[in-house]
């Protein structure tokens, strides 16, 4: 009959244990595979609860070497694995990875992650780094995705970050101010103005169409002048224009615009045109054949671009935004300047408030959230009727400030 093997204390080992020279432990065992492994613990106690963990990981089918893998590991293979998302959007996914992720955070080995320390790194980028909740809520998105595939392969049981971010919003009271679309008297303003003056008229026709058709800056940038049917007053929208960084690709380093397809299914779609609309475009045209601007672009074959800069070249948000706050600026001088007491300017927004703004007259108008849905091209319907909702009671407040305002005078 064999001997038992003891440690020093007189302990019986079990198979695979033993007690090593400086009084330490270690147990040994081989995988279903054939490879062999080995871990240690200062002592017995400690030793036959990473058993434990070792034999419930094997039960489960946990991959025993996801003990030595680390995120960023993991993070590279779903670099190569990801497919289905747009260029400009898988650009950002890894710039937001790489800069808030990789230097720390990414270096922690899989296994050992738990929940609590997904909550402390979103605390840090809050409380340490000063991130919008928008910004934490790109890096969870790429996070969480690669701590599924984490799971799907077998590293780890559960992913830890499930549910993690909703409690940092939580924890921190993020605020997120909602988007107010300008009202009908700011949006005769802002239109009245560039239509006359003679600086800013060459802007006329873009934002005119964006507040007439509540089009993405990409959708309306990309436009081409086979894209819209004058005679038949319809825009078709079939593709966008974006501008990213190639960050990763070494003979594409740099940043230019590439034409993507629309942003969603829903986003492939044919818009009619209102008159403001007909003859913004007829407008647009009637200017370039005047000054002799002709499009010079030609990206990934499109060409024939309908809004262009002087140089024949595609516009690009950041100057449309750009322009807007110039002419914020000079329109609200000019109105107080007439009268200083005036109610009604411009306030401060961006091109997208343009097309919050479309989706709220057409709300006011009572049209039928379904054809709501298809103009803008959302894929959920839910997009849609968040912004009839507001819209709503927007319009439920003024139409008791009138009811007020009408009791004060009769009583």
């Amino acid at each position: 009959m064999a001997t038992k093997r003891k440690d020093s204390h007189r302990i019986v080992l079990k198979k695979g244990e033993y007690q090593r020279t400086n009084g330490t432990y270690a147990y040994r065992w081989t995988d279903g595979k054939g490879k062999r492994h080995e871990v240690y613990a200062r002592d017995l106690d400690d030793l036959r609860a990473k058993e434990k963990e070792i034999d419930a990981d094997t039960n489960e089918g946990i991959k025993v070497e996801a003990r030595y893998v680390i995120i960023n590991e993991l993070y590279d293979l779903w670099v190569q694995l990801k497919r289905g998302i747009k260029d400009n959007t898988f650009e950002n996914y890894k710039y937001m990875y790489n800069t808030f992720v990789r230097p720390s955070f990414g270096k922690k080995r899989i296994q050992t992650l738990k929940k609590s320390d997904v909550k402390i790194f979103y605390n840090y980028l809050a409380d340490q780094r000063c991130l919008q909740a928008s910004t934490i809520d790109s890096i969870h998105n790429v996070l969480h995705q690669v701590l599924d595939m984490a799971v799907d392969d077998k590293y780890i049981r559960s992913n830890p970050s499930d549910k993690a971010l909703k409690e940092l919003k939580q924890s921190h009271a993020f605020k997120t101010e909602k988007r107010r679309a300008l009202s009908i008297a700011e949006q005769e303003l802002f239109l009245n103005y560039l239509r006359n003056n003679e600086t800013y008229s060459h802007w006329y026709p873009i934002f005119a169409v964006m507040l007439g058709t509540g089009m993405r800056v990409g959708e309306i940038t990309g436009l081409r002048w086979c894209d819209i049917d004058l005679d038949n007053g319809v825009i078709d929208i079939n593709h966008t224009l974006v501008y990213y960084c190639h960050r990763h690709e070494v003979e594409l380093n740099g940043c230019y615009f590439n034409i993507n397809t629309p942003k969603t299914k829903a986003s492939n779609r044919k818009i009619p045109m209102i008159e403001s609309v007909k003859e913004a475009f007829l407008m647009e045209k009637a200017n370039q054949e005047k000054t002799g601007i002709k499009c010079s672009a030609v990206i990934d074959g499109y060409s024939d671009f309908i809004f262009v800069n002087r140089n024949g070249k595609t516009q690009h948000q950041g100057t449309l935004n750009k322009a807007i706050r110039r002419i914020i600026r000079d329109c609200n001088d000019e109105v107080l300047l007439n009268d200083e007491n005036a109610t009604v300017l411009l306030p401060h927004f961006s091109c997208h408030l343009l097309r919050h703004t479309f989706s709220t007259r057409m709300c006011e108008a009572g049209i039928n959230v379904k054809v709501i849905q298809d103009t803008l091209g959302h894929q959920d319907i839910s997009t849609t009727m968040n912004i009839y909702t507001d819209a709503t009671k927007e319009m439920k407040k003024q139409e008791f400030q009138s009811l007020d305002n009408y009791l004060k005078k009769v009583v």
